[in-house]
């Protein structure tokens, strides 16, 4: 091994794995341009494995074949982290997605049950006292007290329970009013004229809905999967 120069040392690693038919070829950079180097330099070096004592070619292939797989794994380790570092950005972004989705849904909701509290505290003297009252009036007073977004939901369980007549007595329950309330009793926690006062009944109806449920379209939700609510 004296013989050999480092830099014959690399050429006849490279020459050997030639001679025993390109088992794996030249996987660095670096080899294959020191390899070109040396042939440029001089091409006496081409025949340095000729000189290298039949024991000891081995041990030269060996040692290429060592280099050309260190070279093989560094690269893949690079490829690894690469690979890694793409996935952890993907769920970064894909996480600060779905918190600002979460974000705004929340702050949505939270102006929704404002809009419905603000609402909801109206109290019956805010609209004109009447003996009696048509589907139409009723609908009126319920858009006034009903944030517009939950309007349809709101309605579509009053059209289901009571068919918006305040006064729907239930045979055989004795539920009563707008709502079907059992007891009827119920409504008295929105004012004392829920008898004959639509406004009462429909308030009480929307408190009942925000705080059993969320909201009137969540309880509508309810229902659709129930027939009750």
């Amino acid at each position: 091994m004296s013989r050999i120069s480092v830099r014959g040392f690399a050429v006849a690693s490279a020459t050997a794995v030639t001679a025993v038919g390109s088992v794996v070829g030249v996987a660095s950079g670096s080899v294959a341009q020191a390899q070109n180097n040396d042939a440029e330099t001089t091409a006496a070096d081409t025949t340095l494995l000729a000189d290298i004592p039949t024991g000891q070619q081995a041990q030269v292939q060996t040692a290429s074949l060592t280099q050309q797989a260190d070279a093989q794994a560094i690269q893949a380790d690079a490829s690894a982290k690469k690979d890694a570092e793409e996935s952890a950005r993907l769920a970064a972004a894909k996480t600060a997605v779905a918190k600002k989705a979460a974000a705004e849904k929340a702050e949505k909701a939270a102006k929704e049950r404002a809009a419905a509290k603000s609402a909801a505290s109206r109290s019956s003297s805010s609209f004109p006292v009447q003996s009696s009252y048509t589907v139409s009036q009723i609908q009126a007073m319920a858009a006034q007290m009903v944030p517009s977004g939950q309007f349809q939901c709101f309605s579509n369980i009053v059209s289901h329970e009571s068919g918006w007549n305040y006064h729907a007595v239930n045979a055989s329950s004795g539920a009563y009013g707008l709502f079907q309330a059992l007891p009827a009793s119920k409504y008295s926690s929105a004012g004392s004229d829920w008898q004959t006062n639509p406004a009462t009944q429909i308030k009480w109806g929307l408190n009942y809905m925000d705080s059993r449920y969320g909201s009137p379209c969540e309880a509508w939700s309810f229902w659709q999967a129930n027939s009750w609510y």
